[in-house]
């Protein structure tokens, strides 16, 4: 990727590592939406509005858009909002990322640094596999997703739609966990887990 024209949807946080990835990448953010105009503007990056305003005219500026939102929900929404526009989200993939050529990256998904994905996984779109985590073989993981920094899936794990799972979590071979789900930090989970669960601890238990 170089020289393309996006817009940054999220500026804070989460966002600015997106930033910095798009950059080093050598994308032009020519700009990004926010409720508000934010007062730490650490790239640089000009306002321009926020996307559900009426009469909001910012769509116009670039036909491709990345996501820096780190909530599951409102990132998914989001997203929905953009292609309902017909303009396009990129996925966005840190250079020292190790990702697997059999393996398959939706759009609109965020991979940061020495994140690690094997053979056959299957990443859904708009989701975020954060620093240093690991995606085994053979794993689905559905749209919209967060995978926190150091989490570990190992093999033939499956992750339904808009599931967290927390930093330094990890999630035993062959494990279904469903949609809406949230796993703790340091959580180890030995057992499926249903829709709309949140578990921890080690071993994880449902609270």
């Amino acid at each position: 990727m170089s020289d393309k024209k996006v817009i940054l949807i999220g500026y804070s946080g989460h966002g600015y590592v997106v930033a910095e990835t798009a950059l080093e990448h050598n994308l032009t953010i020519v700009g990004y939406f926010e409720k508000n105009e934010q007062k730490n503007n650490p790239f640089n990056i000009k306002y321009l509005g926020f996307e559900e305003f009426e009469g909001f005219l910012g769509w116009n500026e670039a036909d491709c858009f990345i996501l820096g939102i780190g909530d599951n929900t409102i990132r998914q929404k989001v997203a929905s909002l953009i292609t309902s526009k017909k303009k396009n989200i990129l996925p966005l993939v840190h250079s020292s990322a190790l990702i697997a050529k059999s393996a398959k990256i939706g759009q609109g998904t965020f991979i940061n640094k020495n994140v690690s994905i094997n053979a056959l996984a299957i990443i859904g779109e708009n989701s975020i596999l954060n620093t240093g985590c690991i995606i085994e073989h053979e794993c689905v993981l559905h749209d919209a997703v967060h995978i926190a920094p150091g989490a570990v899936l190992a093999g033939n794990v499956q992750v339904g739609e808009r599931t967290f799972i927390g930093a330094n979590a990890v999630v035993k071979q062959g494990i279904t966990i469903g949609k809406d789900v949230i796993i703790g930090a340091g959580s180890v989970v030995l057992k499926d887990v249903l829709d709309n669960e949140i578990w921890f601890g080690n071993p994880a238990r449902k609270k």
